[in-house]
Parts: C-alpha cells; sequence; structure tokens
C-alpha cells in the first residue's frame, strides 16, 4: 500500500502481510529441488558473458576492427550495464513477478551470447553482449529476492550455493575460454559462443519452476511491496557503498593482476593460473562464509577479516611479487569474498522480499555505478607511473572506506525501519 494509506501504522505491521506466504516451494520436496538447482545454474551463468570475453578480446578486437577506444570502453559496459538494467528489475517484477523475469534473463543471456559470436561488426557485438547483461543484471538483483521469499528459513546456505555457483562459473569462463577455444579450432566465435549452451540449459531449469509458481504481477515474491523511500536508509547507502568499493576492486584485480604478476618475471601461463587461484577460492568459502555470517547477529567482524586479507595481499604483491605469488593471490582472493558477504547482507537487511528487491536495486545500481571508474583510474595511475606501486596502493586505499561503509551495512538494522519510520513520525 502507499504510505499515505495508514499514516498510524508502524513499518512492522505495514510489511506483515508481505510475510504471510508459503517459507518453502508449494509443490512439494522435488519442485523444491529443482529450485536450488536452478538458482545455482543460473548463478552459474551470471559472469561467464564477460569472464570469458577477457581472455579473447584480442582475437575478438583484431576480426572486428575494433578501435582500442572502444575495447577499454568495452571493460566498463558491464558495470554500466548492472547498475543501469539492476534500477528496472522491482518494477519488471512487480509486473510479471520475479521468476519470470529471472527466465526471461536467462533467455537474454543464451540469445546474446550466442548471437554476438555471429556478429559482423563492432556496433552490433556490442549491442549484443549489452543484452546478455540486461540478463545478467535482473538476475543478479533478483535472486536474492526469490531466495528470500522461498527460502527464508534457509538464507545463509541459499545465498552461499548462489554465491558458489557464481564463483565458479567466474573462475571457469576466465580458464578455459582460451584452451577451449583452440581446442575448437582457434576461432573466437566458438569460444564465446560455447557458454551459451550452459545459459540455455539454466533457461530449461527455470521454465519447470515458472510454470508451477504461475506468479502473477502483484502477487510475485512480495512484489506487491509499498515502495520504500530507501534513500532515507543510511543502511542502503552504506552497503551501496560497500557494494560498490568491493566491486572495483574485484575488477581491478580481475583486470590487472597478470599482468602485475608478469612485471614482476612470472610468465604468462603462470600468471593466468594465479588469477584463477583468486577466483577459484572463492568457490569454498562463498559457501561456507554466508552460513556463519547468518548465524551471527552483525557481520561487521568478516567486513574488517577480508579488508585485512586485502591489504595483507596488496602489501605482498607491490613488496615481493614473486616472493610468495600463491599466497598473495590466496590472499586477494579471500578479500574479494567481500562480494557473498554484501549479497548475504542484503537479504538480512529487509524484513520481506520486497525489502529485498527494492534494497537488492538500490545497492547493486548505485554500486556498480560507483565501481566503473576503478579500473581505469588503475590503468591511468600505471601509466603515468610506469610501476605497480601506485595502483596496488589505490587497491589497498579503497579498502579503508570499504570497511567504514562494510562497518555500518553489516549492523544488525533493517531498511523498513530507518526508511518508513521518519515517514510515519512526521505524518503523526
Amino acid at each position: 500500500m502507499p504510505p499515505a494509506a495508514d499514516t498510524t501504522a508502524s513499518p512492522r505491521t505495514e510489511a506483515r502481510p508481505q510475510t504471510e506466504r508459503p517459507s518453502t516451494p508449494s509443490s512439494g520436496k522435488y519442485l523444491g529441488w529443482l529450485f536450488a538447482v536452478a538458482i545455482a545454474a543460473a548463478a552459474f551463468n551470471l559472469r561467464p558473458v564477460v569472464t570469458s570475453l577477457g581472455p579473447l578480446l584480442d582475437q575478438v578486437r583484431a576480426d572486428l576492427g575494433m578501435n582500442p577506444t572502444l575495447a577499454g570502453l568495452l571493460t566498463a559496459v558491464p558495470s554500466l550495464c548492472f547498475g543501469l538494467f539492476g534500477y528496472a528489475a522491482p518494477s519488471m517484477a512487480r509486473r510479471i513477478g520475479p521468476i519470470a523475469v529471472i527466465t526471461a534473463g536467462m533467455g537474454a543471456i543464451t540469445v546474446g551470447v550466442l548471437s554476438r559470436s555471429f556478429a559482423g561488426g563492432t556496433a552490433v557485438f556490442l549491442l549484443l553482449t549489452a543484452l546478455a547483461l540486461a540478463g545478467v543484471a535482473v538476475s543478479n538483483v533478483l535472486i536474492p529476492v526469490v531466495i528470500k521469499r522461498y527460502f527464508p528459513d534457509k538464507v545463509g546456505p541459499m545465498i552461499g550455493l548462489y554465491s558458489m555457483a557464481l564463483s565458479a562459473g567466474t573462475a571457469l569462463a576466465a580458464a578455459v575460454s582460451v584452451p577451449m577455444t583452440s581446442a575448437l579450432g582457434g576461432d573466437w566465435r566458438y569460444g564465446l559462443g560455447v557458454w551459451a549452451g550452459l545459459a540455455a540449459l539454466a533457461l530449461l531449469l527455470w521454465l519447470p519452476v515458472l510454470l508451477t509458481k504461475r506468479e502473477r504481477g502483484e502477487r510475485a515474491g512480495g512484489a506487491a511491496a509499498a515502495r520504500l523511500p530507501i534513500t532515507r536508509s543510511r543502511t542502503a547507502w552504506a552497503m551501496a557503498c560497500f557494494f560498490g568499493l568491493q566491486a572495483a576492486g574485484a575488477y581491478g584485480v580481475m583486470g590487472w593482476m597478470p599482468k602485475i604478476f608478469q612485471a614482476s618475471g612470472i610468465d604468462e601461463g603462470t600468471s593466468g593460473v594465479l588469477l584463477a587461484v583468486t577466483m577459484v577460492i572463492g568457490v569454498p568459502v562463498s559457501f561456507v562464509l554466508p552460513n556463519l555470517a547468518v548465524r551471527r547477529g552483525d557481520q561487521r567482524l568478516f567486513v574488517v577479516v577480508l579488508a585485512a586479507c586485502g591489504i595483507a595481499g596488496y602489501a605482498g604483491l607491490a613488496l615481493a611479487p614473486a616472493g610468495a605469488p600463491w599466497l598473495w593471490a590466496v590472499l586477494v582472493g579471500l578479500s574479494n569474498c567481500a562480494f557473498p558477504l554484501v549479497l548475504t547482507m542484503i537479504g538480512l537487511r529487509a524484513r520481506t522480499a520486497g525489502g529485498v528487491a527494492q534494497l537488492s536495486a538500490f545497492a547493486q545500481g548505485v554500486g556498480y555505478l560507483i565501481s566503473i571508474p576503478g579500473p581505469f583510474l588503475i590503468g591511468g595511475i600505471y601509466q603515468m607511473t610506469g610501476e605497480w606501486y601506485g595502483p596496488l596502493g589505490f587497491l589497498a586505499l579503497l579498502l579503508v572506506p570499504q570497511v567504514l561503509f562494510g562497518l555500518r551495512a553489516a549492523m544488525a538494522r533493517h531498511i523498513e525501519d530507518e526508511a518508513v519510520h521518519p515517514v510515519a513520525q512526521v505524518k503523526a
């Protein structure tokens, strides 16, 4: 209901009707397992769109005649699409339901990834990549919503499953895109297009879930919730800034870590494996960390520990990159596990699925926009100095505000209390 409908109701009273929904999938045990597998399959497909392209970018650029400026802008397209299309996700969910939107998202990923492999020019390639990223963006926002809606007593394990599958997809695409392309004849079109098959499999898993749940518009997953004045919530702003800063660091690491190792004399093959280690370490941690985080009243301890790992890792890379490269890769990978932590906190900082939808869209939308300059600044600092001390110092410095915002976001509070309560007080 709109906020003006009941000037005396408390935030808890307004939110309560949305929580009177089934806590598990209503079609039985097998649908519950199918739903969980579908969530994992969707999560697995949320990063290969990006990480499969990076190792093959030189081939794509040469074949399509892409100039260096456009190739550089391509690195910013994912964050931009995640931010812009992510904002539209709650509105779409209110109309047709979050399950329908995620299903459509898997379709967009399938079509976009497959079609861009046949692109004959840069403009078409970018447009189809944006289509795939739009599917990623809405799924990014709404998967935590369906977890909150249908698995309210298993938020930790389900966010863990989601994060683990996402990390696995990220690492696998980065690690095997080049050798798989070589095995398929060396054509980048096959190396990128093959990932559409996994997206199609995820789509096939979501279709029976969509047909069984039969969500319709305002009935969907808490989508009937009144729109909160979320910009009044300090927790929401802290979450958005925390999300953006950790994303800036993560994308900076994914883009530049191999070059940092190579500058210290480590060969290209080993530097690629070290980057894969940085991402693979997130697979088991992404499953365990959300479960641990849910058990605590707040998550401030985890915010500090992960940042400390990052500072230690960046210091090692700056002072002795070839001295203990595997240790630095593990420490930086642990620092990047702030991502599953922030996903968990998004699910915990709202009372309802509708609140999670709005917080997820706000935090990810604002956060990804905040992250866009990060990789560019790292490259600019390196170009000006010719050394990696400056970029690594910049990455370490980013962890300071990340901790400050993370400590605020990790406190055991709910956005409904902060966003709605002040409005009710004024009207009273």
